[in-house]
């Protein structure tokens, strides 16, 4: 399965907001505003956490997680 539809939706919703946007692949941390960074992340079957903080880190984690599970992305998101 590619990817490439996720990365960017995940990119161009991440950008929209303040907050520093940040998902955990084990021991990796990528700025998901960073469609390079999540090109080389979002691979295989592992699983993920985001961590949203800053001034409208709620709209973000909210939009960010209707994406992931659209995607059928094993993210969680952290509070």
């Amino acid at each position: 399965m590619s990817n490439n539809a996720a990365i960017v939706e995940l990119s161009q919703a991440a950008n929209k907001y303040r907050s520093s946007i940040v998902l955990q692949a084990e021991s990796k941390y990528i700025d998901v505003k960073s469609i390079l960074g999540l090109f080389t992340t979002l691979v295989g079957n592992l699983s993920y956490e985001l961590h949203v903080h800053g001034p409208d880190a709620d709209e973000a984690k909210k939009e960010l997680g209707e994406i992931f599970a659209k995607h059928s992305l094993n993210v969680k998101v952290v509070e």
